[in-house]
C-alpha cells in the first residue's frame, strides 16, 4: 500500500532513484527540487505544486498527476504517454518541456503558458481547448491531433498540417498562418 502524504512543503531535495515510488502526495508543494533521477513507480500527485523544479530525463510511466501545476520547471525529454490516464489533469507556467512527449493522451483544456515546447510529441493526442498562450512550438508534431478549439494566437514557430490535425474552430493569429500552410509552399507575406 502507499505512504500518503498530505499538505506538506519539500525544498531544495535532490531525490534518488526509486525514493519517491509507493507514495502518494496530495496538496503538497515542491520547491526547488530534482527528480531527473527518478524511475517513478506507482506515484500519484494530487493537487500537487512543483516551483522551479528539475524533471529532465525522468521516467515517470508509472505516474499519476491529477490536478498539479508546474511553474518554471525544467521538463526535457520526460514521456508523459505511459502516465495514468484516469483525471489526468496539469498545467504548464513558464517551463521547459523540449523533446517531451504526451502522445495519446487526453489533455483537453491543459493551459501551457510562456512554455518552450520545441520538438514535443503531440501526436494523436486530445488538445481541445487547450491554451497554448506565448509559447514556442517549433518542431512539434501534431498529427492526428485532435485540437478543436485550441488556443494558438499568441504561439509561434508551430507547423501543423490541417489535413491531419483536426482544429475546427481553433485559434490562430494572422501571423501565424504560415504554419499552417508550409506544407503546400504557400508564401505568406
Amino acid at each position: 500500500m502507499a505512504e500518503y502524504f498530505l499538505d506538506i512543503e519539500y525544498n531544495d531535495i535532490t531525490y534518488q532513484e526509486e525514493e519517491v515510488n509507493f507514495k502518494e502526495f496530495e496538496c503538497c508543494t515542491f520547491t526547488n527540487c530534482n527528480f531527473s533521477q527518478c524511475a517513478f513507480v506507482a506515484v500519484t500527485f494530487i493537487d500537487c505544486i512543483f516551483n522551479d523544479c528539475t524533471f529532465s530525463n525522468a521516467k515517470i510511466n508509472y505516474v499519476a498527476f491529477r490536478t498539479v501545476t508546474f511553474n518554471r520547471c525544467e521538463i526535457k525529454d520526460v514521456n508523459f504517454a505511459m502516465c495514468d490516464k484516469l483525471i489526468f489533469e496539469i498545467t504548464f507556467n513558464n517551463c521547459i518541456l523540449d523533446f517531451s512527449k504526451f502522445y495519446t493522451l487526453k489533455m483537453k483544456g491543459t493551459s501551457f503558458t510562456n512554455c518552450s515546447i520545441i520538438a514535443v510529441d503531440f501526436m494523436s493526442t486530445d488538445l481541445t481547448e487547450v491554451i497554448f498562450d506565448n509559447c514556442d512550438l517549433y518542431r512539434s508534431e501534431f498529427a492526428k491531433a485532435i485540437a478543436n478549439k485550441a488556443d494558438f494566437k499568441t504561439s509561434y514557430n508551430y507547423t501543423i498540417d490541417p489535413k491531419t490535425t483536426k482544429l475546427k474552430k481553433a485559434v490562430f493569429a494572422l501571423e501565424g498562418l504560415k504554419g499552417l500552410l508550409y506544407k503546400h509552399e504557400i508564401i505568406v507575406q
